[in-house]
């Protein structure tokens, strides 16, 4: 088992930092290999250029400044992501990571055909998973759509094997969260990621 982990929180003393603590704590359990990519650690810019923007379509340069990002990609057979979700959403350096990382002819290849879908490009991938930390309740998330886990568990798992594994842990109303509701939700993370790993 490869696991690739993209961790995306600007404090170093975060309970997020404390959630990716624990997700490599588990995976070093199940003695797998990993690559962990902080992203703010790497002071990763997440602005798709114009010139990449020119690029994007043409796979002999759309991975230029990004080669070792796309390497972890193709290694890895797990995908794991830990951030907090900010607006309903992806913090920004995380989807721009998306952006200028999952291309053409890494994460999916061009539709062949007017009309056409895009193709799977991530099929080595057969384990996918998120956990976040949200402001919002539960209720108030589910209403609105939840668009960052919807991005990454369907439409990144859209690119990935067929009967990809998935998993996902939330700590709703982090702005009222308790340290017992932390303790209580690092619990969770460990029950998710242990079942999560097994049989892999």
């Amino acid at each position: 088992m490869r696991v690739l982990i993209v961790y995306a929180h600007p404090k170093s003393d975060s309970y997020n930092a404390a959630i990716k603590a624990k997700v490599v704590e588990r995976v070093e359990a199940a003695q797998a290999e990993y690559r962990l990519i902080d992203l703010y650690a790497l002071n990763y810019a997440p602005v798709l250029s114009a010139q990449e923007l020119t690029f994007y379509e043409d796979t002999q340069l759309n991975q230029k400044g990004q080669e070792q990002h796309c390497e972890d990609v193709r290694w890895c057979d797990t995908l794991i992501f830990v951030y907090p979700t900010w607006w309903y959403g992806l913090p920004a350096i995380l989807k721009g990571w998306l952006d200028r990382v999952l291309v053409p002819g890494l994460a999916f290849e061009l539709p062949d055909r007017d009309g056409g879908n895009i193709r799977p490009g991530l099929t080595h991938i057969k384990r996918l998973a998120v956990f976040t930390t949200c402001g919002a309740s539960w209720w108030l998330t589910r209403m609105i759509g939840a668009p960052g886990r919807r991005t990454i568990l369907r439409g990144v798992r859209l690119l990935c094997a067929k009967r990809c594994r998935t998993a996902f842990a939330a700590h709703y109303s982090m702005d009222s969260a308790t340290t017992a509701t932390r303790t209580r939700h690092l619990q969770r993370v460990e029950a998710r990621m242990d079942r999560f790993l097994s049989g892999a």
